[in-house]
């Protein structure tokens, strides 16, 4: 693609109002929060289960799945509309499909409608929440409303995989003992390769292991009940 392709595309980009800083000659995207007004919903991301709003960290604007006044079952406002903006005509089987994990707060970037391989690292800090104080990154989310996600929770110490799939959610790896205290900002990254999934936090490796098929899917952030949970940045990169 020539500079002037890229050059339309952005222009394109900057009137839809989506903050997506460049792209390396890799195909990076890198996307933050700074240009996003406090208490509403962000440019970047769609969200479909709780509450999800610009926040603020100090001086710095993050995002934040906001379960403070949690209630359980809570499907975003508009949720039905959001979801035929991601998927179209089969915005309603993902609905259907979605519904059941209403328990899991879910937001999808809308700027990549599919990630296979490569690698998607966040950047998170688990601030309040009595049930839970989870943080994860969602992909290989599909049209069914299926999807995976690799999830830290800074009350039990752990690091998941799960699987959530015709209404059940299902553990794919567990990996206990892996500290992520509370109000402290940490990295969460998932790596791709095929059908091989890896997962690390604050950069040490905890999880290697294989799906049963290649992962082909939309990605999004992933919180937990009452969790209060902020997200500073988010960076995908292709293979």
């Amino acid at each position: 693609m020539n500079l002037n392709c890229v050059s339309k595309i952005a222009a394109a980009l900057l009137m839809l109002g989506m903050t997506v800083l460049p792209a390396n000659a890799g195909g990076e995207r890198a996307f933050d929060f700074s240009k996003d007004t406090g208490g509403r919903e962000t440019r970047e991301f769609v969200p479909l289960v709780g509450i999800w709003h610009a926040d603020r960290d100090g001086a710095r604007t993050v995002y934040a799945a906001d379960g403070r006044n949690w209630e359980q079952g809570l499907m975003a406002p508009g949720a039905r509309e959001k979801a035929r903006e991601l998927f179209g005509d089969r915005h309603a089987e993902f609905i259907a499909g979605l519904e059941n994990y209403r328990y899991f707060p879910l937001s999808v970037c809308r700027g990549i409608k599919t990630f296979r391989n490569g690698s998607i690292e966040l950047s998170f800090k688990a601030a309040e929440g009595r049930i839970d104080q989870a943080a994860g990154i969602a992909f290989n989310i599909r049209p069914n409303g299926n999807y995976l996600v690799v999830r830290a929770n800074a009350l039990e110490n752990n690091l998941v995989l799960f699987g959530m799939a015709e209404g059940r959610r299902s553990s794919l790896a567990w990996v206990r003992n892996v500290p992520t205290p509370s109000n402290r900002w940490h990295t969460l990254k998932v790596v791709v390769s095929g059908k091989r999934i890896e997962a690390y936090l604050n950069g040490t490796r905890y999880i290697d292991t294989t799906w049963r098929e290649e992962i082909d899917g939309r990605i999004g952030l992933w919180s937990k009940a009452d969790s209060y949970t902020l997200f500073g940045s988010l960076t995908v990169t292709p293979q």
